[in-house]
């Protein structure tokens, strides 16, 4: 008796170029669920990779995620979110190099650019939420290769949900930093201030906190300590 099974793969729009033809037959263990089957499409179809954390499967025509389980001889369709427009420039990268606030904002201005909002978070030397305590310094460190397919999953909701923001920049610096030295960059841009870059950029530095695994450990007078969150992801985070 086998302990595999066959199911028939249905790519389109961006994806169908990306993997070289409109459909394939796929083997998977019998079981597979689609965080398996993505685990398999970037080993077969390497260049679907960077496509991945924007993914949208639907098996049999309902939407499923990562732990639903795939049926034997199912029809998997694979796609992009649903286009509503032109796509801006995106920046999505963790990095141990400076901030150029001034380089990133220019990637993401196009001709059409009226707006910008741009979050950027810093070391604070002194802190007075919660226990006051002083800060010397932030080690930070990252998942990089998940790190920037979340990110690029956080760009890719701001765009469903704020379609007039032209480019988005999301920039994570990782190793150590000093008082005053800025650690994360969000920038948002669009035609005009009206059209949601306030909001976007806020829910980009929100988002970016939940499902981002970006660490940081605090170094203080009294030691070191790693400050860990709370927020457990949640399906289809």
């Amino acid at each position: 008796m086998s302990d595999r099974m066959k199911v028939k793969l249905l790519f389109f729009a961006s994806l169908k170029e990306r993997a070289g033809a409109p459909g394939a037959e796929m083997d998977l263990p019998d079981g597979a669920r689609v965080a398996d089957l993505k685990a398999r499409l970037a080993q077969v179809y390497p260049r679907l990779s960077e496509a991945l954390p924007t993914l949208i499967v639907a098996v049999n025509h309902q939407f499923v995620f990562d732990g639903d389980s795939i049926p034997e001889g199912a029809e998997v369709a694979l796609f992009p979110p649903v286009s509503g427009g032109a796509v801006g420039p995106t920046i999505y990268r963790v990095t141990e190099d400076a901030l150029d606030l001034d380089d990133l904002l220019a990637q993401i201005t196009l001709p059409s650019t009226g707006a910008a909002c741009i979050f950027s978070g810093m070391v604070r030397g002194k802190t007075g939420r919660g226990e006051p305590h002083e800060t010397a310094a932030l080690e930070y460190e990252a998942y990089v290769p998940m790190a920037e397919e979340k990110m690029a999953q956080v760009a890719a909701e701001i765009r469903s949900r704020w379609p007039s923001v032209e480019g988005i920049a999301i920039v994570q610096r990782i190793g150590r930093l000093e008082v005053g030295t800025p650690t994360v960059l969000i920038a948002c841009t669009a035609g005009h201030r009206d059209t949601g870059v306030f909001e976007a950029a806020r829910y980009g530095i929100d988002r970016l906190k939940e499902i981002v695994p970006v660490w940081k450990k605090e170094i203080g007078p009294n030691g070191e300590i790693w400050i860990e969150g709370h927020y457990q992801p949640q399906k289809g985070d």
